[in-house]
């Protein structure tokens, strides 16, 4: 019998099928916020091992954790579950793993650069003028290198196992 025959029945031919790309809401935004919560956990434990938690910038380092993880969460989860459809457990599970890791520190990295952007613009020209572009493309590599260089150790050591745990959850088989 035809699927599409088979679905217009509703006799559940597509029940045991692929789960959809973009996964349901609660899923998507609930993951967000938890990941962004256990990226900012993870920065807070390793300032905390490393004897800086009493920093004045330590609610700023936070939230920007939180919002890297966050938004990582929105764009990777998709292209995760897109890429690893129809693939064994250990596919699912790198997929998920790399993308997690490699989105959470480029959209941290992003966020950073941003906040850095807003502290040196008003030393800026003007929007849209070709000496603006070029100091908004060098002030945003700079920070971000400056994020790869002093940022990406807060991940450590916490960040791993918990990416590992997400990654494993994550790479169940997709149901709907």
């Amino acid at each position: 019998m035809n699927r599409a025959i088979a679905a217009a029945q509703g006799n559940g031919a597509f029940r045991d099928g692929p789960a959809p790309i973009v996964p349901h809401l609660p899923l998507l935004l609930g993951g967000a916020a938890a990941w962004g919560l256990l990226m900012a956990a993870c920065a807070f434990f390793s300032l905390v091992m490393q004897g800086r938690w009493q920093s004045f910038h330590l609610e700023k380092i936070l939230v920007i954790y939180f919002a890297g993880g966050f938004l990582a969460w929105l764009c990777v989860l998709p292209i995760a579950r897109l890429l690893s459809r129809r693939r064994s457990a250990e596919a699912r599970f790198a997929a998920h793993f790399a993308l997690l890791s490699l989105g959470t520190v480029a959209m941290t990295a992003f966020v950073f650069a941003m906040d850095y952007r807003l502290f040196y613009a008003q030393w800026h020209q003007p929007f849209g003028t070709r000496t603006w572009f070029l100091q908004f493309l060098f002030t945003s590599a700079g920070a971000t290198y400056q994020f790869l260089v002093m940022g990406l150790g807060l991940y450590l050591p916490v960040g791993l196992p918990v990416l590992a745990g997400a990654s494993l959850w994550l790479s169940r088989p997709m149901m709907r």
